[in-house]
């Protein structure tokens, strides 16, 4: 091994750039971090080839789609140990257009339900009571130590 002790991701910004602009613009289904797509719609012949490119050199070769994703997760859970926390009501996961926790927040590991609260806005952590385990509906308090992907309603 060329480099003991550095961490090496391959990755193609590029090519993820230009999955996501083929997705926005409707020519393809692709959600970030996958290592394919799906071809929705007519593609002009260099779009065609564009795509096949990507999957072909970039898709086929990194195990983790583009690369992109893995580089993202690694730099903040890893190196900047943040964790995420969802907000989420006790009864329901879903917001008003059928999402199911469409919000995510990155808070330092060791953060507790208050700090969750403040971070969400000052008054919710100056009214904090309690806040709400949405997954085991169980209580915990304002010095409950938050694991990632933990989600909660805060009670104010």
């Amino acid at each position: 091994m060329k480099f003991p002790g550095l961490i090496i991701i391959p990755c193609s910004a590029d090519s993820e750039l230009a999955l996501r602009e083929a997705a926005k613009a409707g020519l393809i289904d692709y959600i970030p971090g996958e290592r394919d797509f799906t071809i929705k719609g007519e593609l002009t012949e260099a779009q065609g080839g564009a795509l096949n490119k990507i999957k072909e050199s970039v898709l086929a070769r990194i195990e983790t789609g583009t690369g992109v994703q893995e580089v993202l997760n690694h730099a903040v859970f890893n190196l900047l140990k943040y964790i995420a926390i969802f907000p989420a009501g006790a009864t329901k996961l879903m917001d008003s257009k059928g999402r199911i926790l469409p919000d995510c927040f990155l808070l330092p590991q060791g953060s507790t339900a208050l700090d969750f609260a403040f971070f969400l806005h000052t008054d919710f952590g100056k009214n904090f009571v309690k806040a709400i385990d949405a997954r085991t509906k169980m209580v915990v308090g304002k010095n409950h130590v938050l694991k990632n992907r933990d989600a909660l309603e805060i009670v104010t």
